[in-house]
C-alpha cells in the first residue's frame, strides 16, 4: 500500500527551528521526486520545496535560505529543516511523491502535519 506519513510538526516561537519527515510505506519512493506544501487557514496550498530523486533541490523565494529539504532513499524518508521560522510559517505541511513517466503520472500525498509559529 502506497502511503506517506508526516511527522515532526509542532509549536515553535518566531526564529525557532523544527525538521519535518515524510516516511514513505516502500521502497518505490526512491523513484519519485518529493515535495512540501503548506496550506494556511483560508488560504491555497502552496509549493514550499521540492527535491527530485537524484536529489537537486528548489525552493520558492519566501523560503530560500532558511528551508532546506533532503531525502535519504535508504530509509524511504524526506525531510524538512525549518529554520528562522516566522509566524506566516504557519500553515500544515504536506509531503507529496510524484512521478511522471511519459502521459502517466502517479501522485501521492501525506495526511498532513500542522506547524504553528507564535509568541
Amino acid at each position: 500500500q502506497v502511503q506517506l506519513v508526516e511527522s515532526g510538526g509542532g509549536f515553535v516561537q518566531p526564529g525557532g527551528s523544527l525538521r519535518l519527515s515524510c516516511a514513505a510505506s516502500g521502497s518505490w519512493f526512491t523513484r519519485f521526486a518529493m515535495g512540501w506544501y503548506r496550506q494556511a487557514p483560508g488560504k491555497q496550498r502552496e509549493l514550499v520545496a521540492t527535491i527530485t530523486s537524484s536529489g537537486t533541490a528548489n525552493y520558492p523565494n519566501s523560503v530560500k535560505g532558511r528551508f532546506t529539504i533532503s531525502r535519504d532513499n535508504a530509509k524511504n524518508t524526506g525531510y524538512l529543516q525549518m529554520n528562522s521560522l516566522k509566524p506566516e510559517d504557519t500553515a500544515v505541511y504536506y509531503c507529496n511523491a510524484v512521478r511522471i513517466a511519459g502521459p502517466f503520472k502517479e501522485d501521492y500525498w501525506g495526511q498532513g502535519t500542522q506547524v504553528t509559529v507564535s509568541l
